[in-house]
């Protein structure tokens, strides 16, 4: 997972897949408020398995990328192996136990996710420990997103029928996608380094670093403060998509129903019965 090209991928990965989940789940709750389950992916009605495929590919893609470097001095990019290599498990078992469709099939999908969620979080706090500084900063911040993704998915197997719980989880989703990509682009970026520290390069990887303790206090300030928007505005986001897309489907939905209401009321007042058999007849 490391630098621009690193981040930026995984993060649009991240960020595609929770657009994905977070407009899904607000539709089906939509259609169906009183019936609606958690769904750990979500398929095309063509192409069912286009989600878990672009697991696979993009963490085959990773995984091989970040095991080309062999030597001792590269072994963070090991540790980010394991994580894509948890997120392919979990996608190659998916397509698998939807095939087969075991009757703990969902829970057991949900399960596979919480282990890579957990290898995600594990890494990111052990690895964390040679982020200094703001660097650091990014990657503590990272660690609470993916905390709540892994909550809101061990949840989903106990309460698999919580719309909250899901929408929660597709949130953090795209709160990941988001955030790895600012911390591709702001760590990496000359120009948006921020005052009073600088880029370096050494140890097979590049660092910012900061002269003195109060540019490196301002610069995690910067770094809160980013995290802080970000959130105010994926709130702002999400809340927006859930009312327009609630708007959208339940006016379908009582469209329909009205519908259907309309008949019923006909034919209790006998306009269309002929011997027993019910016609529905709509007015000319």
């Amino acid at each position: 997972m490391g630098g621009t090209s690193g981040h930026v991928s995984l993060g649009f990965a991240f960020l595609l897949i929770g657009l994905w989940h977070l407009f899904n789940c607000i539709k089906l709750h939509s259609l169906h408020p009183k019936t609606y389950i958690t769904l750990p992916w979500f398929p095309i009605s063509k192409l069912r398995y286009t989600e878990p495929i672009l697991i696979i590919l993009v963490t085959t893609i990773f995984t091989s990328m970040e095991l080309s470097i062999i030597t001792s001095k590269y072994l963070p990019h090991i540790e980010h192996s394991i994580i894509s290599t948890s997120f392919f498990v979990y996608a190659f078992f998916g397509i698998l136990i939807d095939k087969i469709r075991p009757p703990a099939q969902h829970g057991l999908v949900h399960f596979l996710q919480a282990i890579a969620f957990s290898q995600q979080l594990l890494i990111l706090h052990l690895h964390s420990t040679d982020h200094m500084g703001v660097e650091g900063q990014y990657h503590w911040l990272l660690q609470l997103v993916t905390f709540v993704s892994l909550i809101t998915t061990l949840l989903a197997i106990g309460y698999p029928k919580s719309f909250l719980n899901s929408f929660i989880r597709a949130f953090s989703l795209v709160f990941q996608g988001v955030w790895l990509i600012v911390i591709g682009i702001m760590l990496w970026t000359p120009k948006f380094i921020p005052r009073g520290c600088f880029l370096r390069s050494g140890f097979g990887r590049d660092a910012i670093l900061c002269h003195g303790e109060r540019a490196l206090e301002r610069a995690k300030a910067l770094v809160n403060i980013q995290f802080g928007l970000y959130l105010i505005g994926l709130t702002i986001f999400s809340m927006s998509l859930y009312l327009a897309i609630f708007k959208l489907y339940s006016e379908e939905k009582i469209e329909y129903q009205s519908l259907s209401k309309y008949e019923e009321d006909h034919i209790e007042e006998g306009n269309c019965g002929v011997e027993g058999q019910t016609k529905l007849c709509l007015p000319m």
